[in-house]
Formats: C-alpha cells, sequence, structure tokens
C-alpha cells in the first residue's frame, strides 16, 4: 500500500525568480547549466559569488563522477539551470557532495526537476541513480516562454505516457509476473486524473500560456514524486513507450528531445496494445507536439529498427513486463502507425 502521506516537491511559480535566487542561495555556488543559456542568465549572478560554473554535456556515470570529484570544497550550493541534462547533473553533484540543491528549469519538457534521482547512462544504458530533494523549484514564466515552444510542447510526452504505461501495468498483474508493483486501482485512478487533466489543457500547453505552463509543470511535480511515494514504482508513469525511446537512444547514441520520442513511442504502443491509439494521438496533436521522425531529425528506418530492438532490450536489461514481451511490433503495426500520423 502506498503511504498515506504523499509529498511533493516544494515550487514557487514566478517572475524574476533567477535574480531572487542568487541572492538567496548560500555562495559561493556552484551553477550546472548550458553554455547558450549561461550567456543568457550570467548577468543574475556577480562573479564573486559563483564558485564554479559546469557546462552539462553529458551524463555518462564516470563524466558526473569526475564533476562531483572536481568541485571546490569550498562550494557551498548547487544551482540547476536548464533542462533535463543539466538537472540531472546538478542533482548528482548535490548527491554526492551532500551540497544544498537549487532547481531552475528553463523548459517544461522533462519533469527531470520533480524527481529524486538523476537519470544517468551506464555503458549507454539509461540508469537512475541517488537522492537529491531541491529546496526550491523555480519555474519563472518568462523563462519558460522564452524557450522554443517545441521544447516546452515535448513535455506532455512524460504525462501522457500515463496511458500506454497503467495498460501495460494492468496486462503485467493479469498474467501473474508483476511481484514488486502489483495493480493498484487508487494509485491508478489518481495518474488518469493527472493524464486527463493534461489532455483538457492540451492547447493551452502549445501556446505556452500561464495555464499550460502550471498545468504540465504540475503534472511533473506529481509523475516525479509518485515514483518513490509509492515505493520506487515506475508502474503509473512509465511503460513500453519509454523502453522505445532507450532502445532508439542506446542503438543511434544519439540526444534527443525525451518527451518528443516519447510521444511517438505512445502512439505506436497504444496501436499494439489496440488502446484507444487514435483519442490519445488527438491530444499529442492539440499539444502540437513534433512526433514524426524528421521533425526531430531522425529517420523512419531507424525508428523501425528500434521498435524491433526493443523487446530484446527490455529483456536484456532485465525491463519490468509489458506489452512488449508478448506482441511483436509488425509492419502491420507500422502502417498504421504512419497512417495515423501523417493523415
Amino acid at each position: 500500500m502506498r503511504p498515506v502521506e504523499n509529498p511533493l516537491f516544494h515550487v514557487v511559480y514566478g517572475r524574476n525568480l533567477l535574480k531572487e535566487l542568487a541572492e538567496t542561495a548560500n555562495y559561493p555556488y556552484l551553477i550546472v547549466t548550458m553554455p547558450e543559456l549561461w550567456e543568457k542568465f550570467r548577468v543574475f549572478f556577480e562573479e564573486d559569488k559563483v564558485g564554479y560554473v559546469h557546462f552539462a554535456e553529458s551524463v555518462n556515470l564516470e563524466d558526473l563522477e569526475n564533476l562531483a570529484r572536481s568541485v571546490p570544497s569550498t562550494i557551498s550550493s548547487v544551482i540547476g539551470i536548464g533542462g533535463g541534462r543539466a538537472l540531472d547533473a546538478a542533482k548528482y553533484v548535490a548527491w554526492r557532495r551532500n551540497l544544498p540543491l537549487f532547481q531552475v528549469p528553463t523548459i517544461t519538457s522533462t519533469n527531470a526537476a520533480f524527481t529524486h534521482r538523476s537519470g544517468v547512462r551506464v555503458k549507454g544504458v539509461v540508469r537512475y541513480i541517488g537522492w537529491a530533494v531541491p529546496q526550491v523549484v523555480y519555474v519563472d514564466y518568462d523563462i519558460i516562454k522564452s524557450a522554443p515552444p517545441h521544447l516546452n510542447r515535448a513535455g506532455v510526452g512524460d504525462v501522457f505516457c500515463i496511458h500506454t504505461a497503467l495498460y501495460d501495468w494492468k496486462l503485467a498483474t493479469e498474467r501473474g509476473v508483476e511481484k514488486l508493483w502489483p495493480w493498484d486501482e487508487d494509485l491508478a485512478e489518481e495518474a488518469g486524473k493527472v493524464l486527463e487533466n493534461v489532455k483538457k489543457h492540451a492547447e493551452d500547453i502549445a501556446r505556452v500560456t500561464e495555464t499550460g505552463i502550471r498545468v504540465l509543470m504540475e503534472a511533473h511535480r506529481w509523475t516525479g514524486a509518485i515514483y518513490h511515494n509509492s515505493g520506487w514504482n515506475p508502474r503509473p508513469i512509465e511503460g513500453c513507450e519509454h523502453f522505445f525511446y532507450y532502445a532508439l537512444e542506446y542503438l543511434t547514441r544519439k540526444a534527443y528531445v525525451h518527451g518528443e520520442v516519447v510521444s511517438l513511442g505512445i502512439v505506436i504502443m497504444s496501436i499494439l496494445q489496440e488502446n484507444d491509439p487514435e483519442g490519445i494521438w488527438r491530444s499529442i496533436k492539440a499539444a502540437k507536439v513534433r512526433v514524426k521522425p524528421e521533425e526531430f531529425g531522425e529517420s523512419w528506418e531507424n525508428v523501425v529498427k528500434a521498435l524491433k530492438f526493443t523487446r530484446t532490450y527490455a529483456l536484456e536489461n532485465k525491463l519490468f513486463y509489458t506489452t512488449i514481451h508478448e506482441r511483436e511490433v509488425t509492419d502491420n503495426v507500422i502502417e498504421k502507425a504512419k497512417e495515423l500520423l501523417y493523415s
């Protein structure tokens, strides 16, 4: 059973939050970000308070360990500014060095600001490691709106995946192969409500309105926290749609906008599941997420390779039971997906 208490991350919405954070966090601080973001936001920080700046080009475990060791002993806090890579790297250092953490997501494309563990890569395979709870997650409307819209829209992927994940979870329970996290009707209902609320506001998310930003980030706040709060249970928020993403990333060794590839996985895997693919596709379209492979710089050939490889990837990495374990992604399924996406 899940705990009665379900604490979520402390989050603040507003404007001019980065300037206030620079005057709040204990200095000297480590700032983990990206080069283009640092050029844009360094004006908010006094040079003598910035002890170290790291550009998060990699989330390979070895690189993150080297970063944690190289941070000066004088650093008093960690500030993550950016998307998934920067926020995960900031979490990792805060965990390894036992430092206070502040997170400033600059896009809504991921729930990385609201997860306790860092998503790292070990020999090309995704692993979730560590434990870091930020003092505060600051969601600045103006910063989010200044990002390319497609990056913000992509965030629905980590919520719409509830659609396929719940199917997989129930399937595994019915097959008698889910021993760690048997089906929980209350938790599934709670996840379903989060999904429906984001679907209801898909057009606001597409326009990147303040309502859309808040709805999506609150959904991320729930999905990120529930993984731990339900006993490290990924089943309500992750299924074979994510396994496809992992397989594609593993085969191509490319970095993608997570939610775009996951959204494509949702469409294809919902066809495989016979799980209302038209309905979830309408919501993805309403949010204007880029899901066609050419839109995010990939080929159908590589997508097909990843789809055919997903079961092997899941078995080799001992991932939990999903639809992909018992149903083959046939050419017919792929053709149905193409027809739906391009209709």
